[in-house]
C-alpha cells in the first residue's frame, strides 16, 4: 500500500506540476488513494522531495537528485545502528567494536557520516580506528554516536 502510493506520488509528480501537498493529496484521491495530509507529509520526505521553481514564482514538487545517496546514507545509518557494541576513545583516536565481520559496514556508515573533523578511519573484522583532529573531536563525536545508538 504505501510502495504503490508512493510510487503513484512519483508518477504524478512527474506528468503534472503538483506545488502543495493538498494539491497532492487530491490528485491521489482522485486516482482512488485514501490518505491523509499527514502521510503525504511522511512520502514526501521518505521520497526526498523538493521543490523546484517552474517559473513566475511558482513551483512544483520533484525527486532530488540527490535521493539516491540519500538513501544510502540513510541505510548506512541502519547498519551503523545495528553493529555498534560499544564506542569510546583516547585522546584523539576513537573504537568502535561492533559484531564480527560487521566493522568494514560501520565504518562505511561513519565515512558516509562526512564527519568535518574526522582525519581517517580503518575498519578491520569487529573494530572501527578513527582518527580525529583533536581529543575534544573525540569526545564529542563519542557521546554524539553514543546518543544515537540510544
Amino acid at each position: 500500500m504505501k510502495n504503490d502510493r508512493q510510487n503513484k506520488i512519483l508518477a504524478i509528480i512527474a506528468r503534472e506540476d503538483i506545488d502543495t501537498q493538498e494539491g497532492l493529496l487530491e490528485r491521489l484521491q482522485k486516482e482512488g488513494i485514501r490518505c491523509t495530509q499527514a502521510t503525504i507529509s511522511r512520502d514526501i520526505k521518505q521520497l526526498h522531495l523538493i521543490k523546484e521553481p517552474i517559473g513566475r514564482g511558482r513551483y512544483r514538487y520533484a525527486v532530488s537528485i540527490h535521493r539516491n545517496s540519500l538513501n544510502v546514507a540513510d541505510k548506512l545509518r541502519t547498519i551503523f545502528r545495528e553493529s555498534v557494541n560499544s564506542i569510546d576513545y583516547a585522546q584523539n583516536i576513537v573504537v568502535i567494536k561492533t559484531m564480527a565481520g560487521l566493522a568494514n559496514a560501520a565504518g562505511e556508515a561513519v565515512d558516509s557520516m562526512k564527519v568535518p573533523y574526522m582525519v581517517g578511519s580503518l575498519a578491520g573484522d569487529n573494530t572501527v580506528l578513527l582518527v580525529m583532529r583533536d581529543t575534544e573531536s573525540a569526545e564529542n563525536f563519542c557521546e554524539e554516536i553514543k546518543e544515537m545508538l540510544q
